[in-house]
């Protein structure tokens, strides 16, 4: 397991580079057709998309939901090379999320008999929107019994994701009117000042009591101190955690105003990702896995991430149950690490929890 996992992670795999995705993507197609699998392959830009599906005994159809690139940029195993201490496996994307592609390979291999349908989809683009793969994800989860998201879990704890923040970006552009800010500021409409004040409607939005963060990145807008700005614009992220905050805020950006009638808003963008709500559908899966975990000896626990993943997409369409991947930490930073004992012990879970999903 550590072996294969080392291949994979030695083979660097950003976003948008498509000969090394790629060679990501062949690895793993070479391991599934070992286990027999049939492989379709769907074109995109940044590495064709691999669904594998394994037959079982039962028309009944599982997704396990996985991808392989990272947000590590090319040359990062220079200064953060593959490399085992103390217990843990370190290296860019390892934790996030090629230790759960390894994990799901081993928990497939695991299981003599598929008591139903087995499909993995990796994909390519995770961790640049999924704009290539979205349709093809929600597609493949209809009808699926279960989706079943091998993301790490949650750091350091170990703990399953029964909830995700679901979020997106909104753009708000100013057109205003330029002028000479010293002979004749009267004629202008100062779009950096409308903009402000639009920054500021937009924050006012948000309610951290109920999970929903509004924060303005990046604004833009001017030029010359003696010119009154004409242009400005800015983006903010938006993180919801119910799909009932998702509509509201959607309502009110819809609603903004300017506060200068001579200036022209223009509002793009809005959720890209619902949330992954805590609903029926995946209590009754962490139920079947908290099960699972008690057999295996240990005890399993739940909570809600801040991050999105692909199973925010599936969640409204099939239960979803994320953060099977590997136990470890850093995802994104340079300590990123996975627990290397707690590797065969996640296969073993995912593993019983496809039996009993098939049982249930």
């Amino acid at each position: 397991m550590l072996a294969n996992l080392e291949q994979i992670v030695r083979l660097e795999s950003p976003s948008h580079h498509k000969r090394e995705v790629e060679a990501v993507l062949e690895r793993i197609e070479f391991w599934m057709l070992e286990l027999g699998v049939s492989v379709k392959r769907f074109s995109s830009e940044n590495g064709d998309h691999r669904l594998f599906t394994l037959a079982g005994k039962t028309e009944h159809r599982i997704l396990i939901l996985a991808h392989a690139d990272t947000v590590w940029p090319l040359g990062t195993l220079e200064r953060l090379p593959f490399r085992v201490q103390d217990g843990r496996a370190y290296g860019p994307g390892i934790y996030d999320m090629k230790a759960g592609v390894v994990q799901a390979l081993w928990a497939l291999k695991s299981l003599e008999e598929l008591p139903c349908t087995v499909q993995l989809l990796v994909t390519s683009d995770e961790e640049v929107g999924s704009v290539t793969s979205r349709d093809l994800i929600t597609q493949t989860a209809q009808g699926a019994k279960a989706v079943l998201v091998v993301e790490p879990s949650m750091p350091v704890s170990g703990h399953l994701k029964t909830a995700r923040k679901g979020g997106g970006e909104f753009h708000i552009r100013i057109e205003g009117v330029a002028a000479h800010a010293g002979l004749e500021p009267e004629k202008g409409v100062n779009a950096l000042l409308e903009l402000s004040h639009q920054a500021l409607h937009l924050t006012a939005i948000a309610r951290p009591d109920l999970g929903t963060t509004m924060s303005v990145g990046r604004m833009t807008g001017g030029g010359p101190t003696n010119v009154v700005p004409a242009h400005a614009e800015l983006w903010a992220d938006l993180r919801v955690s119910t799909l009932e905050e998702a509509a509201r805020v959607q309502r009110e950006a819809a609603s903004l105003s300017v506060v200068n009638p001579r200036a022209k808003l223009t509002l793009t963008g809005g959720m890209e990702r619902m949330p992954l709500e805590r609903g029926p559908g995946t209590v009754a899966l962490f139920e079947l896995a908290r099960e699972v975990a008690l057999e295996l000896g240990f005890t399993l626990g739940e909570g809600l991430a801040g991050g999105m993943s692909d199973g925010n997409l599936t969640a409204p369409i099939a239960p979803t149950l994320d953060g099977l991947g590997a136990v470890g930490d850093g995802a994104h930073a340079d300590h990123e690490h996975v627990v290397i004992d707690q590797m065969p012990i996640r296969a073993a879970l995912l593993a019983g929890l496809i039996e009993r999903i098939a049982a249930s």
